[in-house]
C-alpha cells in the first residue's frame, strides 16, 4: 500500500482536484492551486493519520468546496456520515 503522505500521490491528487476547481470556477491554475494549498482539506490530506487518500478525487473536491462555502470541509456529504 502506498503511504498516505507519499509526495507523488499527494501531487497527483492535488493536480486532479486543482483541475476540477479551475474547470468549475474558471480560476487560473495558479490561483486554484493556491486556494487548494491554503485549505484545511489539503492539510488533512497531508496528515497520515487521517487516511484521506482513500477518498476519490471527486470527494476531495467536494470537501474543498464545502470548506469554501461553509468554512468547514467536514460539512461535505462524504464526511458527515
Amino acid at each position: 500500500m502506498i503511504p498516505v503522505n507519499d509526495p507523488e500521490l499527494l501531487s497527483y491528487y492535488t493536480e486532479e482536484v486543482v483541475s476540477m476547481i479551475s474547470e468549475k470556477y474558471g480560476f487560473e491554475h495558479l490561483f486554484a492551486l493556491q486556494s487548494f494549498w491554503d485549505s484545511e482539506i489539503y492539510q488533512m490530506m497531508k496528515d497520515p493519520d487521517l487516511v484521506m487518500i482513500e477518498f476519490s478525487m471527486l470527494a476531495i473536491f467536494d470537501m474543498w468546496e464545502a470548506e469554501k462555502i461553509t468554512g468547514d470541509p467536514r460539512n461535505s456529504v462524504y464526511l458527515r456520515s
